[in-house]
């Protein structure tokens, strides 16, 4: 956002000592364009612009592969497509272990994620906050002393969590460095995690509960937010070997500041809000009260620094590539199509199809046809021949047990290939080129229709649309839409989860209702309306066509409407620009669903823990969990995959609570053949035990370089 990314000053980065440095002389090259020495950040000016410079930090999470490798492959709701660019973190295979993968050693190309990327730069920002703590006293204005203070220690609280969820106990370091370090101790888990508990708390008691800064201001309920995840994370199974005396108090104030942040910070109206209906650059919907902590981006290039945000590559399916050019790639699109993530059938059948909004507000079902490419073929379907604007993509999100397609009565499946796709939709009576069913015959096929020919790395799936950027100048270009990283979405889930562990599991369901009350269709609710940020590009491009020839399957809602006067390429629900590329605003969710139209409200409501919806007691059987507590701790997961689905989290929250390797074995099958007990942790990175020597220069031994890995690496 402008209102606080256009005052960042990009600082010196001070490295944590030896091993810590990944981004070599482009990183030193950038930085040394500032020209500052460690004493400016000893002055008042210079502390004041470090502060400021802490949420450039942050910006790392989302600039490239490691976004999603560390966060969501290898999990039970996302597997890889055909691209293998960060395959070893999905499959668990050999190649991931205390060294970066490399194509020497048989990674796919070299942007698969670096073991120790997240270690180095999680300490480049854990020295920034270090020295900003030690010399704060140095900032005569107290109020302003103390809200950069408590950025330092909000910033290091999480970089030590975001350390402490992938490697368990690390190198705790809260003084800063001088001279040169050769060696230093690994705290345990209890000392690591007391440290993120106490900055956190700091971080509490000294922000305020304000946006000073501007839109993306770390307040004092983003902090409440953290310390109560926090104290999750100590009271969880991972740490069950040492954390029986914290369990009772942790859960109790974890959920006094959940309700803090509830009632301070209240969820958005509608679920479409947070990542759909962004209409450009600075859209104020990412200022909603909901959002605690973002990754700030604008189009402001003087402000990007080295990470921009890449997010939008990474959920979007190969369209153009199994479509056969009939939906052609361009920023229109909202995503580059790098079929990175794909979801996997938990991902989709976890949901009610029906009754559940979030389903249908979070998935994109309908591209439309942008590039007539075989006329010959078009024609030979004579009156349902499709023109520019109908249906060129659709994914049917259907159940293992809908029956209505068995036998393929309105044609064949599948892509415009010989012996393709035939399929009509019954709905509009036109030929639909590329038209994917999630279930036939009772079973998971979406995977098959790949065009690559290996269904266990399929291009084809219907993609996560919450990262889609239509005002992208470039097709590659970075996206320029914030990053929500904790919102209070997840603060009820976590409110929920610390509840069900104190067995209040009736308390836990109540709370649960209040998202789902959101994530519940409205009354006057038009299904199948579909909204996503690829509608920044229409809105943005100043060519906008004023024909409407193609004005079909019109949708509308106000948030359509508030730009119909003044944006004439809207188009009764369709958007097209004047190079003739497509926004259909619709969704598959009548053909997904075989029910009847409706404009009712629906409900998701849940009145017993003892009776869940039905999708979750499937996932339940699954697993072959029958404990209430093995139930309702599985199905705050189910619940944190429909409203927090791909939001960055999912490998920690499964790793802390013993979760992961049971739900990878079950619902991820590239991930199943190698999980295993040491992947709850990850290998502390070799580049960093490596540099490491005795005091007097010489080489650790081999028993010293063991203390530093974690079991089994």
């Amino acid at each position: 956002m402008k209102y606080l990314y256009n005052k960042i000053l990009i600082a010196t980065a001070l490295s944590f000592s030896i091993g810590f440095s990944s981004c070599g002389d482009d990183f030193l090259y950038e930085e040394n364009t500032t020209a500052y020495t460690t004493q400016y950040f000893e002055t008042e000016e210079g502390l004041t612009a470090l502060a400021t410079s802490l949420y450039g930090n942050i910006r790392w999470h989302f600039g490239y592969e490691w976004a999603y490798g560390i966060t969501l492959y290898g999990t039970d709701e996302f597997t890889n497509g055909a691209d293998l660019t960060s395959e070893p973190w999905n499959t668990y295979d050999n190649r991931l272990n205390p060294s970066n993968a490399t194509v020497a050693t048989g990674a796919a190309n070299n942007n698969c994620p670096p073991v120790d990327g997240l270690w180095n730069q999680m300490y480049y920002g854990i020295s920034s906050a270090n020295l900003l703590i030690a010399n704060g006293d140095k900032i005569s204005n107290e109020e302003i002393r103390n809200r950069c203070m408590g950025e330092a220690y909000l910033l290091r609280g999480y970089n030590y969590y975001r350390l402490f969820a992938q490697y368990g106990g690390v190198v705790v370091q809260t003084e800063p460095l001088s001279g040169v370090v050769r060696y230093f101790e690994r705290a345990n888990e209890e000392e690591t995690m007391a440290q993120i508990i106490s900055d956190f708390e700091n971080a509490y008691a000294l922000l305020p509960t304000t946006n000073w800064r501007g839109v993306g201001t770390w307040t004092k309920y983003a902090a409440a937010h953290f310390w109560a995840k926090a104290l999750l994370f100590r009271a969880s199974e991972r740490n069950s070997s040492w954390n029986s005396n914290y369990i009772e108090a942790d859960l109790t104030k974890c959920i006094s500041l959940c309700d803090e942040v509830i009632a301070a910070r209240p969820l958005a109206s509608d679920y479409w809000d947070l990542f759909a209906r962004w209409t450009g650059v600075d859209n104020p919907n990412e200022g909603l009260p909901e959002i605690l902590m973002s990754a700030q981006h604008n189009a402001d290039a003087s402000s990007k620094g080295r990470f921009g945000n890449r997010t939008h590559s990474y959920f979007t399916p190969q369209f153009n590539t199994f479509s056969g050019g009939w939906v052609s790639r361009g920023p229109h699109i909202g995503g580059q199509d790098f079929q990175r993530c794909r979801p996997t059938e938990y991902n989709y059948t976890t949901y009610d199809n029906i009754s559940d909004a979030r389903l249908w507000k979070s998935f994109r079902t309908v591209y439309g046809v942008n590039n007539i490419v075989n006329n010959e073929l078009n024609e030979s379907f004579g009156e349902s021949a499709v023109d520019l604007g109908d249906e060129g993509i659709i994914f049917i999100l259907n159940k293992k047990d809908d029956n209505r397609f068995n036998g393929e009565p309105y044609g064949k499946f599948g892509r415009p290939v010989t012996g393709g796709s035939t399929f009509i939709n019954p709905e509009t009576n036109k030929w639909v080129p590329n038209a994917f069913p999630l279930f036939l015959n009772g079973q998971y096929v979406l995977p098959n229709y790949n065009s690559n020919g290996d269904a266990t790395k399929s291009n084809v799936f219907c993609g996560l649309n919450k990262t889609q950027d239509g005002t992208r100048t470039a097709e590659g270009g970075d996206a320029f839409r914030d990053v929500t990283m904790a919102r209070t979405g997840e603060t009820y889930l976590i409110k929920a989860e610390a509840q069900v562990r104190q067995g209040n599991y009736q308390a836990a369901i109540a709370t649960v209702n209040i998202l789902r009350a959101r994530g519940q269709w409205k009354a006057g609710e038009d299904r199948e309306l579909y909204v996503d940020g690829s509608i920044a590009f229409p809105l943005s491009n100043p060519l906008h066509s004023t024909t409407t020839n193609y004005a079909k399957n019109g949708k509308t809602d106000n948030y359509v409407n508030w730009f119909r006067n003044s944006h004439p390429g809207y188009d009764n629900g369709n958007l097209k620009d004047a190079a003739g590329n497509i926004y259909l605003s619709r969704n598959t969710y009548y053909l997904s669903t075989g029910i009847e139209r409706t404009t009712a409200a629906s409900s998701l409501q849940i009145s017993d823990y003892n009776q869940l919806p039905a999708e979750d007691e499937s996932i339940l059987s699954a697993l072959g969990v029958t404990s209430d507590y093995d139930r309702m701790l599985n199905f705050i997961f189910n619940e944190r995959t429909r409203e927090l689905n791909g939001e960055w989290n999912r490998w920690e929250e499964l790793s802390r609570t013993g979760l992961l390797i049971k739900r990878a074995k079950a619902f991820n099958p590239q991930a199943a053949p190698n999980i295993a007990e040491k992947h709850v942790l990850r290998p502390i990175p070799q580049t960093f035990i490596d540099g490491l020597t005795q005091n007097d220069g010489s080489p650790l031994t081999d028993s010293q370089k063991a203390a530093f890995q974690n079991p089994g690496w």
